[in-house]
């Protein structure tokens, strides 16, 4: 079985008055190259006539995010000219690129309502060669994203990105992203096995499991080693959990604020051309 280098638990980091939990960055971990940053909002119940999600225009440049609405919605508008109305069970896949500016707020139904609200943003870098492509935004809702059943239905794998047991997701990623939610019901067994030079991202958004073994609770990402060996996954009570790979970059990562980028140079190009209006409005 493929080792596990060390399981990392989610900090509590909230933000506004939205209950979120950061898994990376955290004290113990960087990054997993390619993946930068994961924030867990939620789960977290709105009251009627509320303030909605709290992240109104802000630009981005040299990466992607891909956000998973597991309860509520998201009410997005970018530069670039999407607007789109996401709820329970959909995600979004942006690629900032050069660079635009969005904004996730709630939708005037879910002000006005309120309700449960959980959400998680991870965020993908770029490589340098890719960093500077037009941007671009894609929604899908549940039905539009690839699902499929594995241990006679006690596993069921949402496929956004790349290929998995030979089915491919809907999403084309430039990076050669595979990535998913898999839902599994208690005693439900998962094997997945990895290329040895691929980076393994595993989120555990709520439930409780067994990863090779070793005990892994929710809100918890667990890092394993670069080698070769299969990953045994099993649920111990109804779980829910991040699951994506993909070749390293192996470049140097400069983040600050909203921009990712390789150097201190591009970084303050990047607040030049935002104060400048290069990234729209």
């Amino acid at each position: 079985m493929r080792s596990i280098k060390k399981i990392h638990p989610a900090a509590y980091t909230p933000i506004a008055y939205l209950n979120t939990y950061t898994a990376l960055p955290t004290s113990s971990l960087d990054y997993l190259d390619p993946f930068l940053l994961l924030h867990h909002h939620g789960p977290q119940v709105f009251e009627k006539n509320n303030q909605g999600l709290p992240f109104g225009p802000h630009p981005h440049r040299g990466f992607e995010t891909l956000t998973y609405i597991v309860k509520g919605d998201i009410s997005h508008q970018d530069s670039s000219g999407s607007e789109h109305i996401n709820r329970d069970g959909g995600i979004q896949w942006m690629t900032a690129g050069s660079g635009l500016i969005h904004s996730e707020t709630s939708s005037a139904a879910f002000i006005k309502n309120g309700g449960e609200e959980e959400i998680l943003q991870l965020w993908m870098n770029l490589s340098a060669k890719h960093k500077m492509i037009k941007p671009t935004y894609k929604g899908l809702n549940y039905d539009e994203i690839y699902h499929f059943d594995l241990d006679n239905n006690k596993v069921t794998v949402d496929l956004i990105s790349g290929e998995m047991e030979g089915n491919q997701g809907p999403i084309d990623s430039i990076s050669g992203l595979t990535m998913t939610s898999i839902r599994m019901k208690k005693d439900g067994n998962l094997t997945l096995d990895i290329p040895a030079e691929n980076q393994i991202f595993l989120y555990v958004v709520k439930g409780k499991l067994k990863v090779n073994g070793q005990e892994v609770s929710m809100r918890n990402l667990v890092q394993f080693e670069f080698e070769a060996g299969e990953i045994e996954v099993k649920a111990e009570e109804d779980t829910y959990i991040l699951f994506g790979h993909a070749k390293p970059f192996n470049e140097p990562v400069v983040a600050q604020g909203p921009f990712v980028m390789n150097t201190e140079e591009e970084i303050q190009e990047a607040y030049q051309d935002y104060r400048n209006g290069k990234m729209g409005s």
